[in-house]
């Protein structure tokens, strides 16, 4: 990956945008400059128009860009329309799976699946990736040929993209030992909000100095982001959030470190949501992982003991520790057949006989309240069933009933559940809405005990009906209401319920987004979770890589919730 700058190319004078007409010069006008497609037929708007979240918002134009030349011509037309005074912006997007309206623009998509979808080199210990490369695709190739992965992947490893992966900074269920994305990014080819290409990656104080001195706007960013960053060193580590996982605001934290010594913007733009630079590579570390796992499943109906469980089972060291509720239980149970068609024929069998133990509780009344899913992972099956064994051994004394799941095979069942959960609940139930908007909080696991009998007081309040899965091991949960959007009073019950929710996580010192980003959903809350000096950076930052505001704007910065009650979806 080049460590290059490059000029903004030159597509001249564009035309004025006041009419329908001037719409059509707009699209002829980006498709005479690049090699990739440009479409605005109802179809493909309808088809971009939503991701996963509870928002839909129409694009002007929809296009599919071939290259990073492609992105940069976009973007300096786009700069240079803006620079007029035209209302234009850019959202980039992968496959779509966000849950937060994150990619949702009325002007430009941008979407990298269609072309920019290229595994581009797989090395020794890592792998370099354009952004519309689905995730699936990228750790067949890379276990075939290292043997390693990527293990930041989300719950959507079947349906998410690099782009999204590394603009969201996700994480998942093995985030518990090995961190989040921004962990394995090495290097970030981008297109800035000019059209100007640069790379970023870790400097060394005289690669910094050289890269200030640049007369672009790389130089520019790079000059003003280390004078914010060095006039603001102690409040920006004050706000650092407390938790094992974040992806609310720009991580200004992450940039400086100085036991290295070295300066990488890679660590801003890594969760950035596309409102700082475009990626059109993404160098990523891969991870050999251990051969074997066993896990231990517990069934409690009393979620007061919650918290000494997670205590006790993490000190026994669990490379995953996951959870889903009775809710999503049932619901597992009810869609078995919709679940099984996602296997082969002998899996789909196994699978079918697996679950019948499950079917039993359901009939019989006997559905636990809780399950989690602990598994420990060694380089012998004797050693990782011992670890589980230990696990259970741990919780002797409390009102638990455990399984032990010696193989990935006997595991199986549990992870499908708690994988499949999310795409059950939207497929699935008529005239309810799977509504993710207090999905994500996460608090630090020492806080647990005074902070879930809260929320669940607030949640109790408010009568709604909701599942609740998520990753237990880092208090991070997804809680995710059904609803009936099509309902006045059940939208303003988003409103009405999301400030109470954040408010709960800041007294913790949590964050309102472990791992699914802010988006339109999140982006007004973000002063519950951080002070107002923080929130000014995070602005002075955005100014400084996207002067004119093209880069989706209204995310991360400047969102509001007028724009949340606009974007709104009203059908079930």
């Amino acid at each position: 990956m080049s460590s290059t700058t490059t000029s903004t190319p030159n597509i001249g004078s564009a035309p004025n945008r006041v009419s329908n007409g001037v719409k059509t010069s707009l699209k002829e006008r980006l498709a005479r400059v690049i090699k990739g497609d440009v479409a605005d037929d109802s179809t493909t708007i309808q088809k971009y128009s939503r991701d996963t979240s509870v928002f839909e918002r129409s694009p002007e134009l929809v296009v599919f860009p071939k290259s990073g030349s492609d992105v940069s011509a976009v973007m300096s037309y786009a700069y240079d329309a803006a620079g007029r005074g035209e209302k234009i912006s850019v959202a980039a997007r992968s496959a779509g799976t966000d849950m937060t309206g994150g990619p949702l623009t009325d002007s430009i998509s941008l979407v990298f699946t269609k072309y920019m979808n290229r595994m581009v080199e797989v090395g020794d210990d890592f792998a370099i990736a354009e952004p519309g490369l689905y995730y699936r695709d990228f750790e067949k190739e890379t276990l075939e040929k290292t043997g390693m992965l990527l293990p930041s992947y989300p719950a959507s490893r079947e349906l998410c993209a690099i782009g999204g992966i590394v603009s969201n900074n996700s994480g998942g269920e093995l985030t518990l030992r090995y961190g989040k994305t921004n962990k394995y990014v090495r290097e970030l080819e981008t297109v800035l909000s000019d059209g100007s290409s640069a790379t970023f990656r870790p400097l060394t104080g005289i690669e910094l100095s050289e890269k200030m001195g640049l007369q672009s706007l790389e130089g520019d960013i790079y000059r003003k982001m280390h004078a914010l960053l060095t006039e603001h060193a102690a409040e920006i580590e004050a706000a650092r959030p407390s938790v094992t996982k974040n992806s609310a605001g720009y991580a200004l934290w992450n940039i400086v470190d100085k036991e290295k010594g070295t300066f990488d913007l890679t660590q801003l733009v890594t969760g950035s949501q596309g409102t700082l630079a475009l990626v059109t590579k993404a160098k990523l570390g891969l991870v050999k992982m251990k051969a074997h796992r066993a896990m231990l499943v517990v069934f409690l109906s009393d979620i007061e003991i919650l918290p000494e469980i997670v205590r006790r089972v993490l000190e026994v060291g669990p490379e995953s520790f996951e959870s889903y509720d009775d809710q999503t239980f049932k619901l597992a149970v009810r869609f078995v057949p919709q679940i099984l068609k996602h296997f082969g024929f002998a899996q789909m069998l196994k699978l079918a006989f697996a679950f019948i133990p499950e079917l039993y509780l359901v009939l019989t009344g006997g559905v636990p309240k809780l399950v989690l899913m602990a598994e420990f992972a060694a380089d012998t099956v004797e050693a990782a069933v011992e670890d589980a064994r230990h696990a259970g051994h741990a919780l002797h004394g409390l009102p638990v009933r455990t399984k032990l799941a010696k193989s990935e095979t006997q595991a199986a069942k549990y992870w499908t559940i708690r994988r499949e959960s999310f795409a059950l609940l939207r497929k699935n139930l008529k005239g309810l809405y799977a509504a993710p908007f207090i999905d994500d909080v996460v608090v630090h696991p020492d806080n647990y005990p005074q902070f879930m009998p809260e929320l669940n007081e607030l949640l109790k309040q408010h009568h709604l009906l909701y599942t609740i899965a998520g990753h237990i091991g880092d208090a991070n949960f997804h809680i995710i209401p059904l609803m009936d959007l099509s309902k006045e009073s059940q939208r303003r019950e988003i409103i009405d319920l999301q400030p109470k929710v954040y408010k709960i996580v800041a007294k913790y010192k949590g964050s309102i987004t472990g791992e699914h980003n802010d988006g339109i959903i999140r982006t007004p809350y973000l002063p519950i979770m951080y002070d107002e000096r923080i929130i000014r950076l995070f602005t002075e930052t955005k100014k400084i890589f996207d002067p004119r505001n093209i880069l989706n704007p209204g995310k991360k910065v400047g969102g509001t919730i007028e724009d949340i009650e606009n974007s709104m979806i009203r059908h079930a």
